[in-house]
Formats: structure tokens, C-alpha cells, sequence
């Protein structure tokens, strides 16, 4: 039975969610054994594509800035990373796991399945939020 832990992972989500505290704006959550943990946080969004590996599942907390010259804003999306390599069995549990770790994530525009790393693309991700948000207005330059 998987498990979260709840304390490191609310301290990630309220670190990403921050304005004034920090920088982070993204947090891993990964497995250990089977407890779900808070692995990492960071601000490089290079750092971020570094830590997934193919035969993992992983969760992605992410800040995202959104918006054009006239609405700038900041959304989150939950990322769920499956490596190519991962076994069905373990496919098949992130359903479950997925709501283990959204009793604490609560607050996101998308939700976003990950399977290759070509998708683990800023601007894919920001077109994925933005579309999910409604209507950008402005001319498009920033």
C-alpha cells in the first residue's frame, strides 16, 4: 500500500505556491520503497528535466507564468511522469496514487500525463496550462 509522506510534501507545495519565500518553482515527488516523498525542489527548469529516469514514475508540482503583456499569471500544473520502461503494474497503480498525492496538491489548472521526455518541454507545457486557462488577449508580444 502506497503512502505519502504529508509533512515534506506540504512544505514542497506551500514552497512552490510561495511568492515571498523562495524561488522554487517546481517539486518532485517520488517513490521510496513505498512511500511517496518530496525528493526535490528547484528553480531551473534544466534541473527539472534532469530528474527523471525511464523506468521511473515520479509527480511534478510546476509554477507556470502565463499571460501576455496586458495579464500576467501565475497558474500550477501537476505533472505525472511515466517513464517508457515503467511495468504496467506500476502504470496501473498511479490511479490510486495520483489521489494520495492530490489530497495534498489541491490547487492546479492541468493535469498533465508525461511518457517521453520530448514532452518534458516548457513551452508544451505552457501551451498545455494556457489552454486549460481560457483566452490569452493581447497582441502576443511580450
Amino acid at each position: 500500500m502506497t503512502t505519502v509522506d504529508a509533512d515534506s510534501v506540504a512544505a514542497g507545495y506551500d514552497d512552490v505556491r510561495s511568492d515571498q519565500r523562495t524561488d522554487v518553482n517546481w517539486m518532485v515527488l517520488k517513490y521510496e520503497g513505498n512511500q511517496i516523498i518530496n525528493s526535490c525542489t528547484g528553480d531551473s527548469f534544466e534541473e527539472l528535466q534532469e530528474q527523471f529516469k525511464d523506468d521511473e514514475r515520479a509527480f511534478v508540482y510546476l509554477r507556470i507564468n502565463t499571460g501576455d503583456e496586458m495579464s500576467k499569471r501565475t497558474k500550477f500544473a501537476l505533472l505525472i511522469w511515466l517513464g517508457p520502461e515503467v511495468s504496467v503494474l506500476k502504470k496501473a497503480r498511479m490511479s490510486t496514487d495520483r489521489a494520495l498525492v492530490k489530497q495534498i496538491i489541491q490547487n492546479f489548472s492541468v493535469e498533465i500525463m508525461l511518457e517521453s521526455r520530448g514532452e518534458l518541454d516548457l513551452e508544451y507545457l505552457r501551451s498545455r496550462v494556457e489552454k486549460a486557462g481560457g483566452s490569452v488577449y493581447g497582441t502576443g508580444h511580450h
